[in-house]
């Protein structure tokens, strides 16, 4: 019955194979648990697991199946939540010793619309302390490694669900990202990864949802497997009256693209902004040959991003203390110092330190707009380095130059996430001694569709993602 399905088959195959009933969901969900037993223990990618859990889900959804009931496109599909996601009844910890025992009452809304699209919920996915940083460690469960390289980060802060993935755990993650939380772990893990635009997937409940830097998106093993979870997780809702109204149905079928004539720009350090690993330069230099052998025109250039760093670290700041200021006040000694320092900066902003960094985003934005009228789509790293130590919190230098704080190695990634405009990770190459690199395509404000083209057209050049670790 599943001689040509397995761990590493697409969601959509899997899908499409339960509801022919090539496969029970109850079968598909075994076959996944067998996987989860063999390489968890040494990734460490599912935390709070509970298979009888997922086995009841699993039957009820074979019975529907079997009386004809109208089913959800996610249908019998295993899934693992980003442990900061809250899950009714589920323990949920996001990686913090203040919330160990943390049950929530009720899913939050990207887990309510997973769940009645059809899913299955197996367990959570790891993520550092409250999703603070792009190597996915914390105190309660360990760190999180990477499948191509035991020893190696898996970024983070989705660093859990990106090598859940690239281990053939589960078809397809959720995350989130603030500094690049889907687009690092991605990259690191060999998989695909999408910030989408502000208020494209909206968040429920969230006390901040008028802020502007983190955004909830899907992960997958391929573009056409995202653009699915894209397709359930989008789309308004009246909780949230300033979320996107287009439907997240159409996302749901990836639109033909064809690179030939494509204006693409192609920066390697944004303009002197930051250090870039001389091996991930090169990976990400040799894509423009890969555009310009489908016909795309690539110039070197890179938007006018002044400004970006400090609002970006305003604003996280800011989001940092107004969501866990009192919860450092309650309990200082239970947060690592990296995260403790990062909510004791937000202390100090006034009103005018937060207008100006809302100005600047305005004007980021606007430059954004702009260079996107002369081109289609712009192309850099996701991350400056390769996967580093998983002893690390985070790599000390690049290229010789001090990396101070668990930030400054994020820049590639952060200073997008500041411009409002959807980036994608899209597996691109591997360096010489056999660590992913991703490459990271920018389009303009929620131009999702558009996004998805692309990368698909580019992945499809590639077969990078194709790639599969040995475990």
């Amino acid at each position: 019955m599943t001689d040509h399905l397995d761990h590493y088959s697409s969601a959509r195959r899997m899908r499409d194979a339960v509801r022919a009933k090539e496969i029970s969901a109850r079968e598909l969900l075994e076959l996944h648990l067998e996987r989860i037993e063999q390489v968890n223990p040494r990734v460490n990618a599912i935390v709070s697991p509970d298979p009888d859990r997922a086995r009841a889900a699993a039957a009820l959804a074979d019975e529907q199946l079997a009386r004809g009931d109208d089913v959800g496109p996610l249908h019998g599909l295993p899934f693992a939540v980003k442990d900061t996601h809250d899950v009714g009844g589920w323990l949920s910890t996001s990686g913090s010793p203040v919330r160990a025992d943390h049950v929530p009452e009720q899913d939050e809304l990207l887990v309510q619309r997973v769940r009645s699209a059809g899913a299955i919920i197996v367990g959570k996915t790891n993520t550092p302390e409250f999703a603070s940083g792009s190597h996915t460690f914390n105190p309660l469960f360990g760190t999180t490694v990477n499948p191509y390289d035991l020893t190696r980060s898996a970024g983070g802060s989705s660093g859990g669900a990106a090598a859940a993935l690239a281990s053939g755990m589960i078809p397809l993650a959720d995350g989130s990202d603030m500094g690049g939380s889907l687009r690092n772990p991605a990259s690191f893990c060999n998989v695909v990864g999408m910030r989408p635009s502000f208020q494209r997937v909206p968040q429920w409940p969230n006390p901040n949802y008028w802020e502007v830097v983190s955004v909830q998106g899907p992960l997958a093993r391929s573009v056409d497997d995202l653009a699915l979870l894209l397709s359930v997780v989008s789309g308004p809702t009246d909780r949230v009256p300033i979320s996107r109204q287009d439907p997240g149905s159409v996302f749901d079928e990836v639109p033909p693209a064809d690179l030939g004539g494509l204006r693409v720009a192609l920066s390697i350090d944004l303009a002197g902004g930051f250090e870039v690993d001389a091996g991930v330069a090169d990976i990400v230099r040799a894509q423009g040959a890969v555009f310009e052998q489908a016909g795309s025109r690539v110039r070197e250039a890179a938007p006018d991003l002044r400004g970006a760093e400090d609002t970006f670290r305003t604003l996280r700041a800011w989001h940092f203390q107004a969501s866990y200021g009192e919860l450092l006040e309650r309990h200082p000694d239970s947060f690592k110092q990296s995260l403790a320092d990062n909510i004791r900066a937000g202390e100090s902003l006034t009103g005018a330190d937060i207008a100006r960094a809302y100005r600047r985003r305005s004007a980021l934005a606007d430059r954004m707009r702009e260079f996107f009228e002369e081109y289609d789509a712009l192309v850099l790293p996701v991350s400056q380095v390769p996967p580093f130590s998983a002893d690390m919190e985070y790599p000390a230098d690049i290229n010789g130059q001090v990396q101070a704080t668990y930030l400054d190695w994020m820049r590639s990634a952060f200073l997008i996430s500041v411009t409002g405009c959807p980036a994608m990770s899209v597996p691109a190459g591997f360096t010489d001694d056999g660590l992913p690199v991703g490459l990271q395509i920018v389009t303009a404000a929620n131009t999702e569709r558009r996004l998805l083209a692309i990368a698909r057209a580019f992945e499809q050049q590639t077969g990078a993602g194709a790639r599969r670790p040995t475990l």
